[in-house]
This record gives C-alpha cells, sequence and structure tokens, in this order.
C-alpha cells in the first residue's frame, strides 16, 4: 500500500512542445572568381607576442572569517597594453620609420572568486571577490623573428620660411612668414589577451588549529601572461609580399638614384 500511495504522490513530467523539422535540399553555389595579380589590403598585422612574468602579493579580508579554504577562481581583465617606441630606421627616403626597440606597458588586474567555509556548523560556503592590480613594462626589440614585421610611425613635421624687408635688404620683415605641416596620422599599436597562467600560494599570515578562523588571506602570486601586439598596416599579397608605406610629398628632400642614399639620424622621439 505504502508503494501505491508514493506511485499518487508523484508529479507527472512538465510536457515539452517539439516540431519536427523538413528536411530541404541544398547544393553548392557556383562562385565568380576576379584575378588578381597582387592585391593590397589593410588588416592588423602581429608585430609581437610576449609572455610577461607578474608577481604579486596582496592581502584579503574575509568577513566572516574562514576555517578553510574550498577554491579560488581567476581571471585577467586588462585596463591597457601601450607601446612606447624609442629607437628607429628609416624607411628608404620617405617620413616613415620602423620602429626597432620599445617599451611596452602593460596594466591590469586579477578578478579573484574565493569560495570558503566558515565556523558555523552545517554554514553556507562564503564568497569572497577581489581585485588585485598589477602594472608593469617590459622591452621589445623588433623585429621579434626573422623577417618579422615591425611597428610603423610617420613623423609630423613643421617648417617656417622667413623674408627679407624688400625696401631696405637690411633687415628682416617681421609681418610676414611662410609655415608649412605636415601632419601624419598613424595607426595605433594595441594589445590582445591571449593566455594567462597562475601559480599562486594561498595562507593564513597567522598560523591556526584545524577548527580555528582567520580573517586575512594572503597570496603570492606569479603570473605568466602572453598579449599579442598588433598595428593595422597595409600588406601586398602574393609571391613578394611586402608592407606597403605611403611616400607623402613632405619635409624630406627625395633621394635620386644618382645620389648616394641619405639616412640622417631620426629624432630621438617623435611621437
Amino acid at each position: 500500500m505504502s508503494g501505491q500511495c508514493e506511485n499518487q504522490n508523484q508529479m507527472p513530467p512538465c510536457p515539452v512542445t517539439s516540431t519536427e523539422q523538413i528536411p530541404l535540399n541544398s547544393e553548392a553555389t557556383i562562385l565568380a572568381a576576379t584575378p588578381v595579380t597582387a592585391p593590397t589590403i589593410k588588416v592588423p598585422v602581429a608585430l609581437a607576442e610576449p609572455t610577461l612574468q607578474i608577481v604579486v602579493e596582496s592581502d584579503i579580508t574575509l568577513d566572516p572569517a574562514a576555517t578553510e579554504i574550498k577554491r579560488v577562481k581567476k581571471n585577467v581583465f586588462l585596463n591597457q597594453v601601450k607601446l612606447v617606441p624609442v629607437r628607429f630606421a628609416r624607411i628608404d627616403n620617405t617620413d616613415f620609420f620602423r620602429v626597432t626597440r620599445a617599451k611596452l606597458f602593460v596594466a591590469g588586474h586579477i578578478r579573484k572568486n574565493i569560495e570558503y567555509a566558515s565556523a558555523a556548523c552545517n554554514g553556507a560556503l562564503q564568497d569572497r571577490i577581489a581585485d588585485v592590480p598589477f602594472s608593469g613594462f617590459t622591452e621589445l626589440i623588433f623585429p621579434q623573428t626573422l623577417g618579422g614585421t615591425t611597428p610603423i610611425i610617420g613623423i609630423s613635421e613643421f617648417a617656417e620660411a622667413n623674408f627679407l624687408n624688400e625696401r631696405t635688404q637690411m633687415d628682416a620683415r617681421l609681418d610676414k612668414a611662410f609655415f608649412q605641416n605636415l601632419v601624419k596620422y598613424n595607426e595605433q599599436p594595441f594589445g590582445e589577451l591571449v593566455a594567462a597562467n597562475f601559480f599562486e600560494l594561498d595562507f593564513s599570515p597567522v598560523m591556526t588549529s584545524p577548527e580555528g578562523t582567520f580573517r586575512t588571506l594572503r597570496e603570492k602570486i606569479v603570473l605568466d601572461l602572453t598579449v599579442k601586439v598588433l598595428q593595422v598596416q597595409q600588406v601586398r599579397l602574393g609571391a613578394g609580399s611586402a608592407v606597403i608605406t605611403p611616400v607623402l610629398p613632405g619635409l624630406t628632400p627625395p633621394v635620386s638614384p644618382a645620389d648616394p642614399p641619405v639616412r640622417p639620424d631620426p629624432p630621438s622621439n617623435p611621437c
């Protein structure tokens, strides 16, 4: 009888509505290809993919107090990945330079989700979310690999021409001047988060008994952070692939084929 009562008290399963799909015919679409000898495209180009080792230490307060740490989940959030060029090499006779050395600044935080047990008897698991900030920099040498790509920076220039007083031929005309401004708008190098590998030691600064509690969790974290540095560039496809740099009618005089190439030293920091 008890088994029959149990069967009578069971709830029926919830109904689910389903629809039978009608099979459709499909066939390959005919494509028409237009031959192009060597197209030029503008795409993000990978410049470097360094792995940075970040070491941080932090104290996190737990409320209510913990008696045992159950699990810690971690993620990385980047606030900035900025490339600052410091060394340059001129591209032929243009006003554009290849960056040969740069400082990469990285900043962000580690988001930690800490699950722990309190001293309460049959108490629920507690949850503590904390953000651990970090920042630093590293040096990058370009190209990173043989035949690799480098960041490209165009230099903005300013020129001024002054005139002689045509009446006296002895002094300058301060009310007359010629100006030229050449402004180049560069594609800003940017970063992408690739991977994060955490090595972590969590402990209470004061050792407690197995049934004791602690309110401070000290963390020593070693983070291997992999980022990708990119810049949008013009690339010519084909057997002779090349990065395309415009030749602008700027202030730098062009080099004729008969003259030896002139490579003046670039400014120390054109940015």
